[in-house]
């Protein structure tokens, strides 16, 4: 049992916590996930490591309520407990002083984002932070940013805070205004990403993105997160999550992030009525 030592309400539906889980904080590292499961008849769902302390064998997560099991999770409080962790699965981030590093960021791809950030910056790069949210309500994670990046750009869509655009604006006019840019990592929305890697590949930066498929077991057994990188199937949560954003065939990813929306809706209507 794995218990939470910490909660807060960082927006609308967007909620942090801290969990004891001092195995995992072991070996983690930027990029990586765990996988939990709230008690005997939960689901398996993939979360990121946003931060871990070794020190007290804590880690730090940043959730989205969308779902069922999300719901479900933030209704726990400090004390309670998940009956499951496991983790880091994933490869880890590959991180190396490129330079001058970008990392577009979108909505809660931030935590991902924030953990690669500071990665980058302690490897020695020059850090340009790129973050887009919906809506000033939604904009999370800001003063941790400011503290690992070197350039901090915030937009949001209706331009409630900072400036209006999207990551994509923002990243096309740091380009064409002379920005540096000699390696650049996305996460985020699967259509963000899309367009990031279509700009990128246009200025033939070398670029990364961390993916979200349907993901069950997190070992590679299941196959529920393939993806087609470079004309090959890849399980997204042995072979990455991070890819050559150049080689995914992100439409592909598109259509099978669909492919339960209608179980989830049932899942998320008997968790409402208290159907479990």
């Amino acid at each position: 049992m794995f218990e939470i030592v910490d909660k807060k309400v960082l927006a609308p539906n967007i909620k942090w916590i801290r969990v004891k889980a001092p195995l995992v904080t072991k070996n983690a590292k930027a990029g990586q996930f765990i996988v939990l499961r709230l008690h005997e008849k939960g689901e398996r769902i993939p979360l990121t490591l946003f931060k871990w302390h070794k020190e007290d064998g804590t880690i730090e997560l940043v959730f989205q309520e969308v779902g069922k099991t999300t719901y479900e999770l933030g209704s726990y409080e400090p004390g309670d407990k998940i009956m499951d962790i496991v983790g880091p699965l994933g490869k880890p981030t590959h991180i190396e002083n490129y330079g001058t590093a970008v990392v577009v960021s979108g909505g809660v791809g931030a935590p991902i984002g924030y953990a690669v950030t500071r990665a980058l910056k302690e490897a020695g790069n020059h850090v340009v932070s790129i973050i887009g949210f919906r809506n000033k309500q939604y904009v999370i994670l800001e003063d941790e940013f400011k503290k690992v990046s070197d350039e901090l750009l915030i937009t949001t869509d209706d331009g409630s805070y900072v400036r209006k655009g999207f990551t994509t604006d923002v990243l096309k006019e740091y380009l064409a205004n002379g920005g540096k840019a000699d390696y650049v990592f996305t996460v985020g929305p699967v259509i963000m990403m899309k367009l990031i890697a279509d700009i990128t590949k246009e200025h033939g930066i070398k670029t990364d993105a961390s993916l979200n498929p349907i993901m069950v077991d997190g070992t590679g057994m299941c196959g529920a997160c393939r993806v087609t990188v470079g004309g090959e199937i890849k399980f997204a949560c042995v072979d990455g999550p991070d890819f050559d954003a150049h080689q995914v065939n992100f439409d592909e990813l598109l259509t099978r992030l669909t492919e339960y929306r209608e179980e989830e809706r049932i899942a998320m209507d008997r968790y409402v009525k208290g159907v479990h």
